[in-house]
């Protein structure tokens, strides 16, 4: 049997917990540790020790070669792209990491860093960029493109030919019809429905989603307090 590869997660949180039953379900890596803030070394995660922090990072690239981003994103996805572009910096490699009760297309393509959780579908010809999650149950339909950083998010469904852009959230129960864009930041509310292209990053929910400004403005200042 191979030896198993030495996998080191960042983030501790929720999202982590999901994403080491998908890495042990997959079974091609060891995770060694799990680096999160400084004042939670020593905890564990699912039986696995929050061993370093951030500021150990230059260190921990020296002895291992594989990472996984495990922080969570719903409305904001910075911290998972600073931390990815900081160890993309630090020279690090991200495998895919795809669920073994998940369905990818052979002709599908999935970037570096991305989790493909259970029970998703990536369809024929599907595009899944870096750095992004397809939560449990997400469905990709035949060639549809999904930009680098987003969070296709629990039981939604991408159909045909779309293309989603850059650090996009869809969430939970979501449904985006056919051939539809969506631009850069774009943040589609659990259990919305969109059936015209979005030009312009903000908040749109509903059936048919439409921007809604002022729930954006809350989320402005809770973020801020986070």
């Amino acid at each position: 049997m191979a030896r198993k590869k030495e996998l080191v997660l960042i983030g501790g949180g929720g999202h982590c917990k999901s994403c080491i039953d998908v890495i042990e379900a997959e079974g091609t890596f060891k995770i060694v540790g799990i680096v999160d803030k400084k004042e939670k070394i020593g905890q564990r995660v699912l039986g696995y020790e929050i061993f370093a922090s951030d500021g150990d990072l230059p260190g921990l690239v020296k002895e291992y070669k594989n990472f996984f981003v495990t922080i969570g994103s719903i409305a904001d996805p910075s911290r998972r792209i600073a931390k990815f572009q900081e160890l993309k910096q630090l020279g690090v490699e991200f495998p895919a990491i795809i669920s073994p009760l998940a369905r990818v297309a052979r002709s599908a393509k999935v970037g570096e860093g991305t989790i493909i959780m259970h029970n998703a579908l990536v369809n024929s010809d599907g595009r899944v960029g870096v750095n992004c999650i397809i939560n449990t149950s997400a469905v990709i339909e035949h060639e549809s493109i999904i930009g680098d950083h987003s969070n296709i998010s629990t039981g939604s469904i991408i159909n045909g030919t779309c293309v989603i852009g850059n650090g996009v959230f869809i969430g939970s129960g979501s449904v985006v019809f056919n051939n539809i864009d969506l631009a850069d930041g774009v943040i589609v509310g659990g259990g919305s429905v969109v059936t015209k292209s979005i030009c312009e990053p903000g908040l749109y929910l509903g059936n048919p989603a439409r921007r809604n400004t002022s729930t954006e403005k809350l989320m402005k200042i809770k973020d801020s307090y986070d």
